[in-house]
């Protein structure tokens, strides 16, 4: 069995399962670079920060975030997974 190289947690609480599209875009992106094999998605139960919504983390680096816009997205996957 093999796992990712780096994930990406995603909040699908209540709230954050309201912001599907940055979710896609992660989807899509991970796709485009040809990393679906060393990039993964995994959504996790609510986190308890609904107000910050949407949520996410970043593995291995334990980096989270809260009120991830689309442009947030795309800079973090630049600056997280393509480094």
């Amino acid at each position: 069995m093999s796992f990712p190289e780096k994930t990406i947690f995603v909040c699908d609480g209540k709230k954050c399962s309201k912001y599907k599209d940055v979710r896609k875009f992660l989807k899509e992106s991970i796709k485009k670079h040809g990393m679906d094999d060393t990039v993964g998605i995994v959504k996790i139960e609510c986190t308890d920060h609904c107000k910050d919504a949407p949520v996410m983390c970043f593995q291995p680096s334990n980096q989270w975030f809260t009120e991830v816009s689309m442009w947030q997205a795309d800079q973090l996957f630049k600056e997280i997974i393509l480094s």
